[in-house]
């Protein structure tokens, strides 16, 4: 059956006054569609998301809604400007009686309405804004990065939240668990083209490799092609010039269009280089334990970390795990017991709040002023392990050009600052590699080399993050903190902790309802106690109003999917529109008002 589209993308055109950013782009987002936008940082898929909600004015084509479609997008800096609390900014728009969703929204998401905006971290106004559009439920959902600053049990609410829901949505994010729970539908930005898959996410890296492959056969072709023709032209150009002066001219259109491809962006160059190796113990803690006020933090907790350990910490939001990490580094002191570090240790620390980037230093100044990697009397170079570089050459390895070398770190997207501090860290040999949360915001292939080098790091790792697909691929040891003090040992990554825990925490994508499920689902009427004999008569009769209603929306958005109808007979257009909202609404009502009946007859 046919479905007007919720939003459609009709040849448009963005450059911000340099390269396109997108040219001559077309799509359409279909109601149920659950699509992953995927892309390298910085391909634009928030800035594709921002046009899509309407923020971001295109500079040619058209952005068309659906009759009476609402578009709500959760954005990665929302502005809480002219707001006192988080919950007044996430309770904006809704009624009284919907209150309760912000506070269910705030319960499964972990943020606090009292809490004042002033006061708020960046991880509490996004958790705040991700609750606002869940309250509000509108019929496409654009959703950038919302597992950052989530913890594993609020990532599995929202997971849940989701696929539950009625609506659509579009999501960009770099946690591979949530894409492969949540997504049927992929579209892949790669160099300003829009490409899209009736698959989700679990399809998209063989998809790609797969478009690659062709990419690199056809550009192999072409410059066979290239060759011969250039041979030729060589060889007998002057005897045969009036004849084949065509034949030139194809030989430069192909150079022409061999000049026009696009050669795709490499994987950052990354490497990291264990340092002299460190003692066979690299930290061995006794009896240690930590507490804040009335608060404990740590009970009695003893662990022996052994070199080439790859150690996980895992664990709700403020539960301690960066302070368990920092007393095992020698950064903290416990209360209680003793911390003993090995010998010949060098230590490398990505810290999540990223506090060794200064977001006034310009990219090249964060790099040369950094005395661990200052050059004497080069100004324009930086040690990298024991050899001197140039540093714009250093920033290309992590995937910056040469303009941004002189650009101020806080115009850096959240993806650029975490490979600077990348850049930072891998530059000095080390034996023992701290990773507070790597994994927010990088995109997919970064991610990929990341745990390729953890795979062949000569050293020790400890790591906490919330991403789950991450965690299977580097841990062998998973230390659990789930809020009550104690630290539980695992032997494994994420997937090992849950199923020796014996909960389940993920779920598999769910397979798609076929229409006897959808029918079998339709609403049916439980005992009815607690109703009038009105009440009863009514809810009785609802089953079969929804169906009415079902049915006549399913002809009109089979009249209004016909192209020719606006341009030739817009009164009938208007009318089937118009009638197309009125039934909709009917239904939503129909719906809520059985929900209601059929509460108050369990009751």
């Amino acid at each position: 059956m046919s479905r007007v589209p919720l939003l459609q993308l009709n040849e448009i055109s963005l450059t911000f006054g340099g390269d396109p950013v997108f040219d001559g782009l077309s799509l359409v987002i279909q109601p149920g569609d659950r699509v992953a936008l995927v892309g390298r940082n910085g391909s634009g898929k928030s800035t594709l998301v921002k046009v899509m909600a309407g923020i971001v004015e295109v500079d040619t084509g058209d952005v068309v809604r659906g009759p009476g479609v609402s578009v709500g997008y959760m954005e990665q800096d929302p502005d809480l400007t002219g707001f006192v609390t988080l919950g007044e900014f996430a309770a904006q728009g809704l009624d009284l009686s919907e209150m309760y969703k912000v506070e269910r929204a705030g319960e499964g998401l972990k943020f606090d309405p009292d809490r004042p905006v002033q006061t708020a971290s960046g991880g509490e106004r996004r958790r705040a804004a991700l609750a606002r559009l869940m309250a509000d439920a509108p019929d496409l959902m654009l959703l950038d990065e919302p597992t950052n600053h989530l913890d594993i049990e609020a990532i599995a609410w929202l997971e849940e939240e989701l696929r539950q829901s009625r609506q659509a949505y579009v999501i960009i994010s770099h946690d591979r668990a949530f894409l492969r729970a949540l997504t049927r539908a992929t579209l892949w930005i790669d160099r300003g083209v829009v490409r899209r898959q009736e698959k989700g996410f679990d399809a998209f890296e063989t998809w790609r490799d797969t478009v690659w492959q062709e990419e690199d056969t056809q550009r192999h072709k072409l410059n066979r092609k290239i060759k011969a023709e250039a041979r030729w032209a060589v060889e007998g150009i002057s005897a045969r010039r009036k004849r084949n002066q065509g034949r030139v001219r194809a030989l430069q259109e192909l150079r022409a269009q061999r000049a026009a491809q696009i050669n795709r962006q490499g994987a950052a160059a990354m490497a990291i280089e264990a340092g002299p190796k460190s003692g066979r113990k690299v930290i061995d803690a006794q009896g240690i334990s930590k507490a804040f006020d009335d608060k404990t933090i740590l009970k009695p907790f003893s662990l022996t970390v052994q070199r080439g350990d790859r150690i996980a910490f895992v664990g709700p939001n403020g539960v301690g795990k960066t302070t368990l990490l920092n007393m095992l580094i020698g950064r903290d002191t416990p209360d209680n017991g003793t911390v003993t570090l090995g010998t010949n240790l060098e230590l490398a620390l990505f810290d999540q709040a990223r506090a060794q980037l200064d977001g006034d230093m310009s990219l090249w100044d964060s790099l040369t002023g950094d005395p661990e990697m200052r050059v004497s009397g080069k100004a324009d170079q930086v040690m990298v392990r024991g050899e001197p570089k140039h540093v714009v050459g250093y920033l290309k390895e992590f995937l910056f050009d040469e303009a941004q070398a002189r650009a101020p770190v806080r115009s850096l997207s959240g993806g650029e600052k975490a490979r600077l501090l990348l850049a930072k860290i891998m530059a000095r040999p080390s034996n023992l590699l701290v990773l507070d949360e790597p994994t927010n915001d990088l995109d997919v292939e970064t991610l990929d080399l990341l745990q390729d080098l953890l795979g062949s790091y000569d050293g020790t790792v400890l790591l906490v993050s919330h991403d789950r697909d991450f965690l299977d691929r580097v841990a062998a040891t998973t230390i659990a903190m789930e809020g009550d003090g104690r630290a539980t040992i695992y032997a494994g990554g994420w997937s090992d902790y849950v199923s020796q825990r014996g909960e389940v925490a993920e779920h598999n994508t769910p397979t798609p309802k076929t229409k006897s499920d959808e029918a079998s689902t339709k609403p049916k009427s439980a005992p009815k106690a607690g109703l009038s004999f009105t009440e009863k008569h009514r809810l009785d009769a609802l089953p079969d109003e929804i169906s009415r209603l079902e049915a006549e929306i399913g002809k009109l958005t089979d009249l209004l999917s016909d192209p020719k109808l606006f341009t030739e007979n817009p009164v009938k257009f208007q009318k089937a529109t118009d009638a197309l909202v009125e039934r909709q609404n009917k239904l939503e009502a129909a719906e809520e008002e059985w929900l209601t009946l059929e509460e108050k007859a369990q009751a």
